[in-house]
């Protein structure tokens, strides 16, 4: 069973449905149904024709389940309207799925959730493992998501940006579970670019590939943090480096900045660089300058905090780092490291221990943990 290809299908057979007539919940469950199907009968009867047999039985699912239900008299009128048998239409409805999962009425996550199921073609217990939720809790969220969108009419145009703020956040969950979530965004965020002429598309698939191609050497082999000067810059993929610089070069070049192709330019320097020391850090802070432009994000603020420490001294991004809020996310993280830098090491330990307690993730709170105990340890000596 190629489960590649019926993932591939998914998206385009239910926009079928939902062209046809049928709302976005009775035609997803209609797709699952005959994606089940399929995995029972194609090993033993491939078709020669997998889009087509998969509308076909989806839209038989679909008739079964209106038949059923006699209260809904206009989607009994359906029954008298089934497409006669023959292949699939060719045309390419995927787009319209992405900015349905985005609608602005669900909340992120069940955006992300929708999104997977709909266009990704992950089952709930594929997305609820990702999540590290159980299946139930992730089906009502998928179902809750299904009903809000039943209503939206399926010609209306769509909003690009928040299609690629969920394809963003789907990228960030990286891995968990059995689902490789950093490699599904990129997978559905090169569909999206191929569909969608908008150079932000292609800004975020080559923030993706650059940070993806640093992956195998963020972690040492027990599972701990690398931070980015301590990395094997050997272990770097760089296909996926030249990929993505190649793609956001195209997209810079059409001079319709924002905040993905900036993202991407910073990311890209860095992979340029052979060592932390020779990194460009005095254009990672004019880009982080434009950044600020773009978004005017507390976070962004933080992350060039760092950058203005490096191309100036830590004492700069002390001051940069003064203009923000202490409680923002990973500031202590940022307050330690500059302060170390600056010979303080009493202060920076206390910082690290703090920021630690504060992590989000297990994994960032063992890695701070250790630098704090590791500048206790030398102040010990």
């Amino acid at each position: 069973m190629n489960e590649a290809l019926l993932r591939s299908l998914t998206p385009s057979v239910l926009a079928i449905l939902v062209r046809r007539g049928a709302d976005f919940a009775a035609a997803e469950d209609a797709v699952q149904d005959a994606l089940v199907e399929a995995v029972r009968v194609w090993p033993a009867d491939p078709p020669r024709d997998a889009k087509g047999w998969l509308v076909t039985v989806a839209w038989r699912r679909f008739l079964d389940a209106t038949r059923a239900d006699a209260a809904r008299r206009r989607r009994e009128d359906l029954v008298d309207e089934q497409p006669a048998p023959g292949p699939a239409p060719s045309a390419d409805d995927t787009l319209q799925l992405y900015f349905l999962c985005a609608h602005p009425s669900l909340t992120p996550s069940s955006a992300v959730a929708l999104t997977l199921r709909a266009v990704g073609g992950l089952t709930t217990r594929q997305i609820a493992r990702a999540y590290l939720v159980p299946e139930a809790t992730m089906a009502q969220r998928i179902s809750r998501a299904k009903r809000t969108v039943s209503g939206v009419r399926f010609d209306q145009p769509g909003d690009v940006a928040t299609v690629l703020r969920v394809l963003y956040l789907v990228f960030n969950e990286g891995y968990s579970g059995d689902v490789d979530l950093a490699a599904e965004a990129i997978r559905l965020t090169r569909q999206l670019a191929a569909r969608v002429d908008h150079p932000e598309a292609a800004g975020l698939l080559a923030l993706m590939l650059l940070h993806h191609a640093r992956r195998a050497a963020r972690t040492a082999p027990d599972g701990s943090l690398v931070p980015l000067a301590g990395q094997d810059r050997g272990r770097w993929d760089t296909g996926l480096i030249a990929e993505g610089v190649e793609i956001l070069q195209a997209a810079l070049a059409r001079d319709r900045l924002g905040e993905f192709q900036a993202q991407a330019a910073i990311a890209a320097l860095h992979a340029d660089a052979p060592t932390t020391e020779e990194t460009d850090w005095v254009q990672i802070v004019e880009w982080y300058d434009e950044l600020v432009r773009l978004t005017d994000s507390p976070v962004v603020r933080l992350n060039r905090a760092v950058a203005v420490g490096e191309a100036d001294g830590p004492r700069a991004g002390l001051a940069a780092l003064a203009a923000l809020d202490a409680s923002l996310p990973r500031h202590a993280a940022v307050a330690a490291y500059l302060h170390e830098r600056d010979g303080d090491p009493a202060t920076a330990a206390r910082l690290y221990a703090e920021a630690a307690r504060r992590a989000p993730n297990l994994a960032e709170r063992d890695h701070l943990t250790r630098q704090a105990a590791r500048l206790n340890a030398l102040g010990r000596r």
